[in-house]
């Protein structure tokens, strides 16, 4: 088992209304899907900002694309989509 540390939050009445009535139909406690968002969100982002970081290191780089290449390879992507629709 993790260990865990307990810390309080405010949250908007209507946010807790919403957690508990989740939480009931769920058959799981706040603390669990309070913990589950957290969770969630912390490696949504932590991904983003690796992503942004990489980027950004690429660009400082110059590993750039250029504008009209980018475009002229999404209108590719777009017609060989439609060509297989048809």
């Amino acid at each position: 088992m993790m260990a865990t540390e307990a810390f309080t939050i405010r949250a908007e009445t209507n946010i807790v209304h919403m957690l508990d009535n989740l939480a009931g139909s769920l058959d799981r406690s706040r603390n669990y899907l309070v913990n589950q968002a957290i969770k969630e969100y912390l490696e949504a982002h932590a991904w983003q900002v690796e992503k942004i970081t990489k980027g950004i290191a690429a660009a400082d780089r110059g590993e750039l694309v250029d504008h009209d290449d980018v475009v002229r390879e999404m209108e590719d992507l777009i017609e060989q989509k439609a060509k297989g629709r048809a």
